[in-house]
């Protein structure tokens, strides 16, 4: 049996209840033997000629009987009321110590009646000797068995007619007598250990009962916890903080959900006039104002039947079937720029007003949609304030002009004019470097910088998107072949791997082989993935288990912007998340951000993941993570992404001085 842990006062309170409540059950159960061995033994009593000292005897052990029966059936308030620490509690636990004190004078009370039964024998020297003394020891084993709970009651009990026994038998003399008197003591003491031993059974078995409920109770609780959690980081991942539409992700989704079920599909963008203006002379918390007024109008003037999002900034969009719209796009236009231009009480009436791009045309993708209705938007704000413009066929052609970027992606490949430069990842102290991140840089003759989002999607639209990872590859491969040669294969360096890239190519294949080829251990390697990756998990979880099997390591980058990331970090295998720079950005003012990263570094702690910190761009930032406990840390403020022969300069010196350094160097210009 384990022994029995010291338990607190509350948890103590809540035993002693048990006991009392069992031991009231068992009395009542053991008080008809009781009375009926009482009766038996003044029958015996009768026969032999003591009739007069046998009803005495018997009148007055039933008399006690009755007296503990009416104790267990007398009400306690400490069995009604919970005994917790209120003062209503306190009175209700006193009550029970009360009630357990009254048992054991009442059961002293009925061991000192039996302890007269050898008046009934002649002190256990007449022919009923036997008789009594089987009927003491009967009546004490009794009381033993059916006492677990509280040991003082049964002791109380059987201590007197038991030394009553001995006493006799030692005051009748001879050997006999005298052993049987010592076997009589004996036998008291074994009871009274039993006794002990089995309320300390019955503690621990009260005290486990309650520490598993107030288990379960913790585990509901922190369930209870949990799910709120997971449905306030769902609502802050798909609606806007500000104004309560929703943000760019919910967007996205419900406008997939609408392209999935009907085909004619309306997209309304929709930008301020003049919005930056109001920032500048009315400061930031006008401005603020103005969106979630702005958004209220928008949706008063809007079919319920829309979906409605502010996609970030002072932008706007909206969303619909046609088929379940009435109102031409053209009226609703023109009824939205209408409602935002009224004036506001907070400043000059025609200081702001809003601009329409509208795209109705059947198209494959989302991503398709929103381009044609951005590039119809631009026109309506090139034409001037307060305009809404249809994307029609003249659009069409211009915006297959803008895609040269695609077109020339191929030969940008194949000349080298694509970079990959690596930015550092910093552990807790913000100086030391624990690893690196590629990241692919084209600088476009014509454009200037293509950033790597509108890389990727160039590359998906040019058919080159394998190209376009294995050259990302083959320059990670490099560096870290350089990171072996300098004694650095202590870091690693991560790259990113596109939802379509994951989706539509064999990533596994080509990474392991590579690194075969090479001769580089996997361990060296990181493949960061967005959470739009995780939202189609059946397509890309063997890929991510042969990764992870063969020992490269996958980060979630943009963690917290949104939900199936939560739900699905152990399905995509996860060693480290990267919390979206939304969240850290501007964290030292952001109360309601610093909650959510503390949830983050939590659940990393929780579930043995590390936790990066990217977009670190202050120093109070920086200062906030590191307070908070992140353990690892990017961003501008800390080191720049650099060419691959300047990165490893920086290495080289970080390694050769006493005290790390930060590492900062040039950037593009997007």
């Amino acid at each position: 049996m384990r022994p029995v842990r010291s338990a607190g006062p509350q948890l103590d309170k809540l035993i002693r209840r048990d006991q009392l409540e069992a031991a009231r059950a068992s009395l009542q159960q053991s008080l008809p033997i009781n009375g009926l061995l009482g009766l038996a033994s003044c029958l015996v009593a009768i026969h032999s000629g003591h009739g007069t000292l046998g009803g005495v005897w018997f009148s007055a052990s039933t008399a006690v009987n009755l007296l503990r029966l009416g104790l267990c059936r007398a009400p306690c308030p400490g069995l009604a009321t919970p005994t917790d620490g209120t003062s209503s509690g306190e009175t209700a636990a006193r009550s029970i110590d009360w009630h357990l004190q009254l048992a054991c004078l009442a059961a002293l009370l009925s061991g000192l009646v039996w302890a007269f039964l050898p008046a009934l024998c002649d002190g256990y020297t007449s022919g009923q000797t036997l008789f009594y003394l089987t009927v003491t020891c009967g009546i004490t084993a009794g009381a033993v068995t059916h006492g677990t709970s509280f040991a003082r009651i049964p002791i109380c009990f059987i201590t007197p007619p038991l030394l009553s026994a001995a006493g006799c038998l030692l005051a009748a003399g001879g050997f006999d007598r005298i052993c049987l008197a010592a076997t009589v003591l004996l036998y008291l003491t074994a009871l009274i250990r039993s006794t002990i031993a089995t309320e300390k059974t019955f503690r621990e078995t009260s005290r486990l009962k309650y520490e598993a409920t107030v288990l379960a109770e913790a585990r509901k609780a922190a369930h209870a916890s949990a799910s709120a959690l997971a449905e306030e980081m769902h609502q802050q991942a798909t609606h806007d903080g500000l104004t309560g539409l929703l943000n760019r992700t919910g967007f996205t989704q419900r406008a997939e959900a609408r392209m999935a079920a009907s085909e004619a599909i309306c997209l309304m963008l929709l930008d301020l006039d003049g919005f930056k203006l109001v920032n500048d002379v009315y400061g930031h918390t006008m401005g603020d104002r103005v969106l979630i007024e702005v958004a209220r109008r928008i949706r008063s003037a809007l079919p319920a039947e829309c979906d409605i999002a502010r996609l970030g900034g002072d932008e706007f969009a909206v969303v619909f079937e046609r088929s379940r719209v009435i109102e031409n796009p053209v009226a609703l236009a023109e009824r939205l720029i209408w409602t935002v231009t009224e004036p506001f009480d907070s400043f000059d009436a025609g200081r702001l007003g809003m601009s329409v791009g509208i795209c109705q045309w059947p198209t494959e993708s989302l991503t398709h949609l929103l381009s044609c209705a951005d590039e119809a938007l631009y026109a309506a704000k090139h034409a001037g304030r307060n305009h809404f413009r249809l994307f029609d066929d003249g659009l069409r052609r211009r915006l297959e002009m803008r895609r040269e970027c695609e077109r020339g992606l191929s030969q940008a490949l194949a000349e080298g004019a694509l970079k990959v430069w690596f930015q550092p990842i910093f552990g807790r102290d913000g100086r030391s470097v624990t690893s690196l991140e590629a990241l692919v840089r084209w600088h476009h003759p014509v454009h200037g910088w293509v950033s790597p989002p509108d890389l990727i999607a160039a590359a998906a639209m040019a058919g080159l998107t394998e190209s376009l990872l294995r050259f990302i590859l083959e320059q990670v491969c490099t560096m870290l072949c350089a990171l072996r040669s300098r004694n650095l294969d202590d870091l690693s360096v991560a790259m990113n791997v596109s939802p379509r890239e994951m989706a539509q190519i064999p990533v596994d294949d080509i990474i392991l082989a590579r690194l075969q080829t090479l001769g580089l251990p996997t361990a060296m390697l990181e493949i960061e993935i967005t959470e739009e990756t995780a939202l189609d998990i059946d397509a890309v979880q063997g890929k991510l288990l042969a990764l992870s099997r063969a020992g490269i390591r996958v980060a979630l980058d943009d963690f917290g912007n949104g939900y199936s990331s939560l739900a699905s970090l152990r399905q995509l295998r996860a060693d480290r998340v990267k919390i979206d720079r939304s969240l850290v950005t501007g964290l030292t003012e952001a109360e309601d951000k610093r909650e959510l990263v503390q949830a983050v570094l939590g659940l990393g702690r929780a579930l043995d993941l590390e936790v990066v910190a990217e977009g670190i761009e202050t120093a109070d930032d920086l200062a906030t993570l590191q307070a908070m406990g992140c353990p690892f840390m990017q961003g501008f403020h800390l080191g720049r992404p650099q060419p691959a022969e300047d990165i490893l300069r920086s290495l080289e010196d970080l390694a050769d001085r006493p005290r790390p350094i930060h590492l900062h160097g040039s950037r593009p210009s997007f």
